[in-house]
């Protein structure tokens, strides 16, 4: 029984394989005989007739049967393991088995997983959505993620994340239950599985051929892998069968015994042996060795340079050992040429040959990763082999193969050509072994995992090296890494990078790294690779031809393969027991930067017009210094080297300082956009705490240790200002144009201030730190939560984080803007902060843009203004510092040098006599200077601790003592100065009283070239350096102080003596004078209120600017010192006007100096042009606005004034005026578009959900466009096609609407702007060539331009008097005026404009929305087409009114509506059909009939035909300008008409019984004679005749409920109104006049009476609808023809007659889908779902937010016709306009015509801010406001003008 049950289940699964000899029954019954022969006596024999078996079923199969043979050998397989069971069950019974407490889950690439920062230990710890689920996270710090590289589930491993966090699944440590595995169950497992493997193993073996000559053989490398698929997936399901099964696999896979046995290659079988030399021949040709041969060859000749290939064929003769490198394909790559510069190859430096190149394979594992790297990882394999780690013995084994392997891995990786891939599936295995710290840690102690990283890398990088240019280009023997070699271009390093910064991150592992001395100078040496690269030099001739775009690389290389491995070890030196940590790094760090002082030849000079930003050197040491200083409480003295060494250390971070200062000065143009990317890059947020900083704080640990007036003449130098620092008018600088001379001051100064005034690493806490750098990016704008600082170690969501900025600023959530820019949540900074805490030093370095400074300046002036703190223009605050650490205090003696003490003199004398290249923010840097003095002050202000050495005396002419407080009173009388013969300085003696006295006491004449004191300086320095030098160098060391030596080289300067007599007070005061431009205006306000010296810190003085700064350091300088305050008040007293040498008059104090006035003419056509733009731009923005009221009611006053005059219309490309004529038509700006927005109005209130689950559906058979559609198709199949044409209106799909601007031109004058559109290329966004362009005035968008119809503004004239005809005569008058044929205009510009017009309006929608006829090209269609746009567009100006008049009101946009101009054109072409008189509905409304002879098909009966289509028919065919009383003719006349209609379809609602009593009543009512008015007679009558046919026999309809006249009336009101509004606002276009606004209730009387059907009231509550019928004919007669018409078709097709009466219209407004709360529910929902046209799951899906419709954007899958799906459905559904949720990305993005562009995203976090792409995965909310607007968009149709950012899509998306 069990057999035959056992044959049921397994033959239809398995099919008998040809030639395969054993039935599937024959192999069930085999493996269980097997396996009771195993158990048994006999089971040697049985292990060797098994053995038998799998070699012969598991040969690597040959020939084609290749398939087949794998399927048949699977199955064989799955019958022995289970012996004989049905495969399921043998599964279920292992399961059972499983102590699953790890989940282990193993995803690839895009996989979305789940991270919970407040669970893990590891920060790379991931959860897999079920697990995550099931787990408990409400309320912790989570987000989604999708898998870059791909991941596993770390769900029970409490290694990676903390207990609480697991899921139920996992929580239980079930050891203890799971019973205890039987013997018997897994027996087969161990015998089948070794060989099953090695057959796997073999496969690859063979599979395998060494690329010819680097020549990818990947085809074949697939095809090999596509066999093997099926054994990989078999395995895979092994390991999912849980523990059990997963530790006999890991006994397979690492028994060494195994491996030995079946792969040595011994023994008789031949198949073996190949496969053995196969594997041999790999493993050479991998540049690898067996141990053994490497002993053969008694490593000789590392590295003979052979190449591999032609070893390959002598197995073992001799090994390619040496480097890896010296290997074909490395040679190869070299001769690709790398541009000019040569490779340079390193001899090997690293400690164990051993690591790049020895494999020894011992177990199957081994063999198998090798084969995993050789195939570039192919991601079944590496999916098989994560899902084992849940084995702990597996995962030890594993790991350490893989470390073995590393070296192997690297070369793969330089060589693969797909490195992207294989970088992801590396990081996928790697991050899942090394985030484990206790395995790290055991794999760092027993396999030396650090040894082999750090010397991988190195390896690695060795391989594109180039020589320096640095310094010396000729003898440099420093080599850095060439930023342009793919290997660095494409970031080929990362995974090994990443894989290093990983383990680093385990306190034990970095311990081991940090106390490795070995490890640390090979590790230094790898970082000095880095140091210098991608040097830069500056062009000075031509611009260079090509701009490089390596300094992508060579950032991003510095940043993850340097500082992120320092910032990893920094984390681990936190505490004082580190502290030799810090010794080692900082003693190897210095001994690298000696060697590269060395190597690069370097001296006490800078080369000129060199900098590289990559110093890393020099930042490890930086770091690592601050992190001793802060952390670790060493003395920062004893790691400091020498002076001299100081000395070299800040030469290169001073050069980068000074020339981001020049890049900024635009001296470096010719360098192209590059150069300027660099400077902001090294500043930008990511980097600058990387770069920057570190630069910065070397710098001051420099300064802070060396003589203040050698590190003071070095920052001029560097900068190249020595030369303007003279007291002279005029000067020569030898290394700076003139232009550059101003701003290259202004950031010598400014640098100054930010080396004196920083203190993020001289003594801030980390939350001083993370507050003042929120303060910065605060002030400069408000940020998103996201983005208040992303530097690295300050991440969003720490603790302190939310703490610091809920304390700095305030929450402002998401407006909105009705232009509809949308806003995100901000962070805006609360006024306090402004107040005390805006730091512009701060904000100085943070800024990547200089426009970024002026945005903080000008939001603290608003502040200062708002609160009324200081009205005028400020100048930036002056911060407090917090003190500094005592191991900087050196930092202090830089203020108080006599070399700064001169400058700061000579510069405010400078400004004092206006001379050029001064600016306030010089000026505003000096005072700030002085002022860091003042509050810095030394702390005795004695005299005499200056050392009257002799060396000193060339200060002495200028100051006594260093100290700023004491020098500020020291006045100085005459200076001499050198200056051009030309200088007006020359010309003047010195007055006689000074020859005696004056010049004689040194006291009183200074040297005047400031900086002949620097050539001292230099003197002194010589010195030391010469002695601490051997005397080789002497040669090299004068050349550098050449141009200081002879002051006097440029022989026409000439020496003169300037009269100065002040000194710093005093310039001081007089500049006080200067800026308030009146005399004596400072007062010492002590005099007045002494307590101003005891309590300086007044409020007053804290914002304001450069006088209040002034009287700021007078005040720091009067508390600092009597002296000083006595002095100030004589200076005062004095009251010495301001005077420069020459008296400044007021009217030469207009007429500044030439240069100062050009540069603010300059400053202000900036400012100009910037206003200009930014005024155009909000002027778009409001203009563009869809309703923006003021503009209308300036239009009305406009169009209200012009009554009678013709209309007159402005051209906005000449400017002239005029009326728009036949030969020189002015025509307005619109926008045609195709919009189906009609189509989707439904007619149920609620609006439909987007579909979450499967349940929900959404079917369009409910909307508006559908039913349209139906019925047009039913009346086609019944009646005439002619007559169906007419009784509908089309364009509720695909109907073309038109806007303006309102803005006109002359058409001709449009032509020729599109010629010059056409040609200027530039213009992208739209599409010249379809017709697109923008308003030349308002810049909104625009396709064609609609001819203005010459005549009267508007006919008012005509109607302004009360026809008094009687009805008749107007009923005779309209139908003659339409007899009259339209005559085809006369060919006039006009009327060629018209046609061209017409075209477009045609054109702008598909085909298949104009073509509705049975016989194609029938005028017809053209008929029906025209009069449908005007219903269009009347439609949709009712729906943007919200579907009713009530609101009423003037025109919403008299002046941008088109409609009177476009019911013109419109016309014209409309009278050019006439219809046949016979044919005329006029003639059926009004006229009893006269009988025709039946045809083929009837007419359409009236009763069936749409009013409304009738009206425009109508109006559309008489010739224009129309009369009022014939238009107010003609609505009466359709009233009747949509009256009997209601009563009709009334009718029809009725039981029998009222039907019954209805007649009943009329038949009394009838004759009195009201009863043409009164609906009960009517309905009676319609009954009656109705009656007659076989109209109400079938079955009943829904039934009204309860018939009272009351619900009667209300009825027929509602069936009347959307006629009435459509006609009202016809009228109202057509005439002008206002539209009465009214409340819903009495919205009918109201239009009603507007338009003329009301007769002059009786009073109100008798008012019926009926009161407004006016018969042309006898009512019972008319009504009687009418309803015949449908008896008659009532006998043909009874079924038919109820479903095509016209039923009471109910449109809800259209609405775009409504959204759920909570993205997760669309976002779990549609991400895996498959599409419904290919059945894949989509890479990018999409939905569309009309109709709910799922599709693949950009899949090529479901492309049709070169459309991609979105642009197929956007075209099917709006008619060309798409709107689409991007699932992936929470984005929505538009799709309108042939242009796209993303709409932004309604989906907010708790933040109010977007999360584009889910990269940071916090939960989403729905933001109903911008829901709004984004319909209120699609609604009005103005995507086009309210999003900006248009590209084409080429249809690809």
């Amino acid at each position: 029984g069990a057999a035959a049950h056992l044959r049921a289940v397994t033959a239809p699964q398995f099919p008998i394989m040809a030639g395969a000899g054993a039935s599937g029954r024959d192999k069930w019954a085999k493996a269980a005989e097997l396996k009771t022969a195993l158990g048994g006596e006999s089971g040697a024999a049985a292990a060797g007739e098994l053995r038998a078996l799998l070699e012969r079923v598991l040969a690597p199969a040959a020939g084609p049967g290749g398939g087949e043979a794998a399927a048949e050998a699977l199955e064989w397989c799955r019958c022995l393991l289970s012996g004989g069971e049905p495969w399921d069950s043998f599964v279920q019974t292992v399961r059972a088995y499983d102590p699953a407490t790890l989940c282990g889950l193993v995803w690839t690439a895009n996989f979305v997983a789940y991270r919970c920062r407040t669970c893990g230990i590891s920060p790379c710890m991931s959860l897999c959505a079920e697990c995550f689920h099931q787990g408990e996270h409400a309320g912790h710090d989570y987000n989604m993620f999708r898998s870059q590289a791909g991941g596993a589930c770390d769900c029970g491993d409490s290694n990676v994340m903390r207990e609480a966090g697991f899921c139920k699944r996992h929580r239980i440590k079930s050891n203890s239950n799971v019973p205890c595995v039987p013997k018997d169950l897994l027996m087969m497992s161990e015998l089948v599985l070794p060989q099953f493997i090695f057959s796997l193993i073999q496969h690859l073996r063979e599979g395998y051929n060494e690329p010819a000559l680097d020549l990818p053989s990947e085809k074949d490398l697939h095809k090999i892998l596509q066999v093997l698929e099926p054994h990989v997936s078999f395995l895979e399901d092994l390991t999912k069968m849980g523990g059990a099964m997963r530790s006999v696999l890991t006994q397979v896979l690492t028994s060494q015994q195994f491996y030995k046995d079946l792969s040595s290659g011994v023994g008789e079988n031949a198949c073996a042996k190949k496969s053995h030399e196969k594997y041999l021949i790999a493993l050479k040709g991998s540049g690898l060795a067996f141990p053994e041969d490497k002993i053969a060859c008694g490593m000789q000749e590392q590295g003979a340079g052979t190449s591999t290939l032609a070893v390959q064929g002598l197995a073992g003769a001799t090994a390619t050992s040496g480097q890896g490198d010296s290997s074909d394909e490395e040679d190869q790559d070299g001769s690709q040429g790398v541009g000019k510069r040569k490779r340079v190859k390193l001899s090997s430096t690293t400690k164990d040959q051993s690591i790049m190149d020895v494999l020894k394979h011992k177990c199957f594992l081994e063999e198998l990763l090798f084969w995993t790297i050789k195939y570039e990882f192919p991601q079944k394999m590496v999916t098989f082999l994560l899902n084992m780690l849940p084995d702990q013995d597996y995962k030890i084994a594993f790991t350490k193969t893989f470390v073995q392997h590393y070296a192997f891995i690297m070369k793969t990786l330089k060589k693969s050509h797909e490195s992207d891939t294989m970088s992801n599936r590396i990081v996928h295995i790697s991050v899942q072994l090394f985030s484990n710290e206790e395995l790290a840690r055991q794999v760092t102690e027993e396999c030396q995992l650090l040894d082999i990283m750090v010397t991988v890398l190195l390896y690695m990088m060795e391989s594109c090296l180039i020589k320096s240019e640095l310094q010396d280009e000729e003898n440099s023997l420093h080599v850095v890494v060439n930023c342009g070699e793919a290997l660095l271009k494409n970031n080929t390093y990362w995974p090994l990078v990443s894989d290093f910064i990983n383990i680093l991150s385990h306190q034990s592992v970095a311990k081991k790294f940090l106390e490795d001395h070995g490890l640390l100078v090979t590790w230094m040496n790898f970082v000095s690779f880095f140091q210098g690269m991608n040097l830069n030099k500056r062009e000075l001739n031509e611009h260079v031809e090509f701009e490089s775009q390596t300094y992508y690389a060579a950032f991003a290389a510095e940043l993850e393969a340097c500082a992120q491995p320092m910032w990893g070890l920094l984390s681990h030196c936190k505490v004082r027991e580190t502290q030799e940590y810090t010794r080692n790094v900082v003693r190897y760090c210095l001994e690298a930067l000696q060697d590269w002082f060395d190597a690069i030849n370097f001296v006490d000079e800078p080369a000129p017009n060199q900098v590289t930003f990559h110093l890393p050197l020099h930042r490890y040491f930086a770091m690592f210094l601050s992190k001793a200083v802060k952390c670790q409480e060493l003395d920062l003295d004893t790691i400091l080297p020498d002076q001299e060494m100081l000395m070299k250390l800040m030469i290169h971070p001073l050069q980068i300082q000074a020339s981001l200062s020049e890049i900024h000065s635009n001296m470096w143009v010719r360098n192209g956009l590059q150069i300027k990317g660099q400077a902001m890059t090294y500043v930008q947020s990511h980097f600058c705490n990387s770069m920057i900083d570190p630069d910065i704080y070397l710098l001051q640990v420099c300064a802070s240790r060396l003589d203040p007036d050698y590190f003071i003449s070095s920052v001029f130098e560097r900068f190249k200002v020595v030369d303007l620092l003279t007291m002279a008018s005029q000067h020569q600088n030898t290394v700076l144009d003139s232009e550059h001379e101003r701003s290259m001051l202004e950031g010598a100064l400014t640098f100054l201030v930010l080396l004196l005034s920083l203190r993020l690493h001289l003594g801030m806490t980390d939350d001083e730190i993370l507050r003042a750098e929120m303060v910065a990016q605060l002030c400069m704008n408000d940020r998103t939560h996201k983005n208040p600082n992303p530097k690295s170690g300050i991440v969003p969501g720490s603790l302190s984080f939310e703490s610091v900025l809920s304390a700095v600023a305030d929450f402002k959530a998401p407006v909105f803007e009705p232009g509809g820019s949308m806003q995100q949540g901000m962070y805006t900074p609360k006024a306090e902060v402004w107040d005390k805490e805006f730091d512009p030093v701060m904000v100085i370095l943070r800024t990547v843009y200089r426009r970024d400074v002026q945005s903080a300046m000008d939001r603290y002036t608003a502040f200062l203004k708002q609160s009324g703190k200081f009205p005028g223009n400020p100048w930036p605050p002056y911060k407090k510092r917090t003190p500094l650490h005592p191991s900087y205090k050196g930092l202090i003696k830089l203020l108080h040098c006599k070399t700064l003490h001169i400058v700061l003199f000579t510069l405010l004398y400078k400004i004092l006599m206006d001379h050029q290249n001064l600016s306030e923010h010089v000026l505003c840097m000096v005072l700030y200077l002085i002022e860091l003095g003042l509050e810095n002050s030394p702390e005795q202000e004695s005299d005499e601790e200056e050392s009257a050495g002799g060396q000193e005396r060339c200060h002495d002419s200028w100051f006594p003592g260093s100290n700023l407080v004491s020098n500020m009173r020291h006045f100085i009388n005459y200076v001499r100065v050198r200056v051009p013969e030309t200088a007006p300085e020359v010309k003047r003696e010195p007055p006689a009283s000074t020859s005696s006295d004056g010049l004689a006491s040194s006291q009183n004449s200074g040297t005047a070239q400031v900086f002949s004191l620097v050539a001292e300086r230099r003197k002194k320095f010589q010195e030391i350096i010469n002695r601490n030098t051997s005397e080789a160098n002497q040669v090299v060391r004068p050349k550098t102080s050449m141009k200081w030596s002879a002051p006097g080289a440029t022989p026409q300067l000439t020496t003169a003596i300037l009269e100065v007599k002040e000194s710093i007070l005093s310039l001081l005061i007089k500049l006080h004078h200067k800026l308030s431009g009146k005399q004596n205006s400072y007062y010492p306000p002590w005099l007045d209120d002494v307590d101003v010296l005891i309590h300086p810190e007044i409020p007053r003085y804290s914002h304001g600017d450069g006088m209040t700064a002034v009287e700021r350091i007078l005040l720091k300088a009067a508390v600092q010192s009597r002296l000083n305050k006595r002095i100030i008040e004589e200076i005062c007293r004095k009251v010495t006007p301001p005077v420069p040498p020459k008296k400044i008059s007021s009217a030469e104090k207009k007429t500044l100096d030439k240069e100062e006035r050009r540069q603010k003419a300059r400053e202000r056509q900036q400012k100009l042009l910037a206003e200009f733009a930014s005024r155009q731009k909000s002027f778009m923005e409001t203009a563009m606005d869809v309703e923006s009221p003021d503009a209308d009611i300036a239009m009305e006053v406009a169009t209200s004034e012009q009554h009678v005059s013709e209309a007159i219309y402005d051209c906005v490309i000449c400017g002239q005026s005029g009326p728009s004529t036949e030969d020189r038509p002015t025509g307005l700006v619109v926008l045609l578009q195709a919009s189906s927005v009609l189509g989707q109005c439904r007619n149920s209130t609620e609006p439909k959900k987007l579909p979450t689950t499967e349940e929900e559906q959404i079917y369009p058979w409910d909307t508006c466009a559908a039913l349209h559609d139906v019925r047009l198709s039913t009346l086609q199949r019944y009646f005439k096609d002619s007559s169906c044409l007419q009784a509908v209106s089309i364009g509720w799909e695909g109907g073309v609407y038109v806007q303006t601007c309102g803005h006109t031109l002359h058409i001709d004058c449009h032509k020729s702007y599109m010629e010059s559109l056409r040609n200027d290329q530039v213009l992208q966004g739209f599409s010249v060539d379809k017709g697109e362009f923008t308003c030349p005035l308002c810049r909104q968008f625009a396709n064609s331009v609609l001819p203005c119809y010459p005549g009267n503004n508007v006919e008012r004239s005509l109607w302004q008097s009360h026809s008094n005809k009687c009805m008749q005569d107007l009923v005779q008058e309209v139908e003659d005026l339409q007899e009259q044929l339209g005559t085809f205009p006369s060919e006039t510009n006009l009327s060629k404009e018209m046609e061209s017009v017409m075209k477009d309006i045609k054109s702008t929608t598909q085909k298949k929305y104009t073509d509705y006829s049975k016989s194609p090209g029938s005028p017809d269609n053209d008929f029906l087409f025209m009069y449908s746009v005007a219903r269009t567009n009347l439609e949709l100006e009712l729906v943007h009114r919200g579907g009713n008049l009530c609101s009423g009101g003037a025109s919403t946009a008299g002046k941008r509506s088109c409609l009177n101009q476009l019911f013109h054109v419109l016309a014209m072409h409309m009278r050019l059909y006439s219809i046949d008189s016979a044919y005329n509905p006029w003639r059926k409304l009004t006229q009893n009939p006269v009988l025709l002879v039946s045809e083929e098909l009837p007419e359409v009966p009236v009763l069936y035909r749409d009013v409304s289509s009738l009206l425009l028919i109508q109006i559309l065919t008489m010739p224009q300008p129309l009369h009022k009383e014939h238009f107010t003719c003609i609505i009466k006349v359709l009233f009747t008409l949509l009256y009997t209609q209601a009563l009709a379809a009334l009718s029809v609602k009725c039981s029998a019984e009222d039907r019954m009593a209805w007649k009943e009543s009329e038949a009394l009512k009838k004759n009195t004679s009201s009863g043409e008015k009164s609906w009960e007679v009517l309905l009676g009558h319609v009954i009656t005749e109705l009656s007659k046919g076989k109209i109400y026999e079938e079955g009943e309809t829904e039934e009204l409920t309860a018939v009272n006249p009351d619900s009667v009336e209300c009825y027929l009101q509602q069936f009347c109104l959307p006629f009435l509004r459509i006609t009202s606002l016809l009228q109202h276009h057509l005439f002008g006049g206002d539209l009465p606004s009214c409340q819903e209730a009495e919205e009918f009387t109201v239009l009603a009476s507007c338009l003329g059907l009301l007769p002059p009231f009786q009073s109100a509550h008798q008012f019926t609808s009926a009161s407004c019928l006016d018969w042309p004919v006898p009512a019972f007669d008319m009504i009687s023809q009418w309803c015949s018409e449908l008896a008659s078709f009532a006998d043909r097709h009874p079924d038919k007659v109820k479903a095509l009466l016209i039923q009471e219209p109910k449109w809800d407004l259209p609405r775009l889908l409504q959204l759920p709360d909570n993205y997760n529910t669309i976002f779990q929902y549609y991400h895996r779902k498959t599409c419904t046209v290919c059945t894949k799951v989509p890479k990018d899906p999409a939905v569309c937010l009309v109709c709910g419709t799922f599709v693949c954007l950009k899949g090529l899958c479901c492309k049709q016709q070169s459309y991609c799906e979105c642009v197929l459905h956007s075209q099917n559904c709006g008619a060309g306009t798409g709107i689409f949720l991007l699932i992936n990305a929470s984005v929505i993005i538009i799709i309108r015509g042939h242009r796209f562009c993303l709409w932004g995203s309604v989906y907010l976090d708790a933040h109010g801010e977007e999360d584009r792409d889910l990269r940071r995965g916090k939960p989403l909310y729905i933001c109903k406001e911008r829901y709004k607007v984004l319909e209120q968009q699609w609604v009005s149709h103005t995507f086009d003008h309210i999003n900006k950012r248009w590209g084409p899509h080429y249809n690809g998306l």
